[in-house]
């Protein structure tokens, strides 16, 4: 049991928004920013978990209920301290510190990096990965120990692993697989339950990234908790009056969307009856099933002219369908094409959040100064958090050197608190 450490990215989500966890298809990236967790040996039986954005170290305990208000990072710590508690046994006293240079609550999925970084740290410090159960359970798939390290963050089970109290989102795997599966200068597009590869592209060369952080947090665990779980409700229901009505038993949404060539139109039919979730499915049959794979075949083919198209009927359906926009986003997303973008997109769990924006690289630095100017112009109450950052798609989590990482670990930007 010895000291250790990984870094983990944040994450683009470019085309996929909510498709995940009813199976459906993302097109994804990991950026260049992250968390970074080192867990080192410690007397005592607590994981005492510490970041330099915050004075006072926080000690916890599986299964002790820590007082702290919905969406603070150690709330994070705790469900992953408890269910590798539960799953492969108890954890011995470790000093868990924590940084991060990726802005939280922002739609780049700061919080599963969190979960990620921190799950794996202590899992290597405690050798569970070395032992029979995690090689049979997980080994070292990377798509398997993503898929588990989400049942972490969703409490579902995985397999022979026991679920247990999650962070309260009915999320999917999407942001993980993105974090443990990226490949440097390359989209990976996606496909859930289970998770499975179709194909990676090329991002363009000499173009990049602008995300543009809204300043409207989208923390999962926090007041958008309920509309996000309703997204996800909807897609249960929908799959549960297709199984109710056609005899099968199809395990996601996406499943019975592929089952026969006119179950899309039967699905629609079958949830006509409610504007939210006839809306709802609609996104979904067309977000998963046709503009992800075209925006993939777009990209590999350098026609950013169809991407930049795609991209926009995203924004659009994401407005209007699946309502998880706010007047922010919308904002940005727009504003960025009238500066001059090839495409842009908000993306994340929505809310709040961020939007990205496809831009030469030469043209970057001004660019996202003229779109920040824009935005505070437009929204100062919540221009006040926001900031633009400049990135390409980057690689995988991995393991660092635990003593490199103790003289990194100073966060440039916050924790969930």
């Amino acid at each position: 049991m010895t000291a250790a450490a990984w870094r983990v990215p944040g994450r683009i989500e470019v085309l996929g928004k909510h498709t995940d966890y009813a199976g459906g298809n993302v097109l994804v990236c990991a950026v260049d920013r992250g968390v970074t967790a080192l867990a080192t040996p410690a007397d005592g039986d607590a994981v005492v978990a510490s970041s330099s954005e915050f004075a006072e170290p926080i000690a916890l305990r599986a299964g002790v209920e820590v007082d702290l208000p919905a969406g603070h990072w150690a709330r994070y710590l705790q469900t992953v301290i408890d269910r590798l508690t539960r799953n492969f046994g108890p954890l011995g006293g470790t000093t868990l510190t924590l940084a991060s240079d990726l802005p939280m609550a922002s739609g780049m999925s700061s919080s599963s990096a969190l979960v990620c970084a921190s799950a794996l740290a202590l899992a290597d410090r405690h050798g569970f990965r070395a032992t029979e159960l995690w090689r049979e359970a997980i080994g070292d798939d990377r798509l398997r120990m993503a898929s588990y390290l989400a049942s972490v963050e969703n409490g579902r089970s995985f397999g022979r692993l026991a679920g247990h109290a999650g962070v309260g989102t009915l999320g999917g795997s999407e942001d993980h697989t993105a974090m443990l599966c990226a490949t440097p200068g390359e989209l990976g597009q996606f496909g859930f339950a289970p998770a499975a590869l179709h194909r990676r592209v090329r991002w363009p060369e000499g173009w990049t990234f602008v995300v543009a952080v809204s300043g409207v947090a989208a923390e999962k665990t926090g007041a958008a908790r309920e509309r996000y779980n309703r997204a996800s409700l909807a897609t249960a229901e929908a799959l549960r009056r297709w199984n109710a009505a056609t005899g099968r038993a199809d395990p996601s949404l996406a499943t019975a969307v592929r089952s026969a060539p006119d179950a899309p139109a039967r699905l629609a039919r079958l949830v006509a009856d409610d504007a939210y979730l006839a809306a709802r499915v609609e996104q979904f049959v067309a977000e998963s099933e046709r503009l992800v794979p075209a925006a993939a075949a777009a990209l590999a083919a350098g026609d950013l002219d169809r991407f930049g198209s795609l991209s926009a009927e995203s924004q659009h359906l994401a407005e209007t369908r699946l309502g998880n926009q706010v007047p922010e986003t919308a904002a940005l997303a727009r504003d960025a094409v009238a500066l001059g973008a090839r495409a842009a997109s908000s993306f994340g769990a929505g809310f709040g959040g961020s939007v990205w924006a496809m831009v030469p690289g030469s043209d970057a630095a001004p660019f996202a100064e003229a779109w920040l100017a824009r935005y505070r112009a437009a929204f100062p109450g919540s221009a006040a958090a926001a900031s633009t950052l400049v990135t390409r798609p980057a690689g995988a989590a991995s393991p660092v050197d635990p003593a490199t990482a103790a003289s990194g670990t100073r966060a440039e930007a916050g924790l969930p608190d």
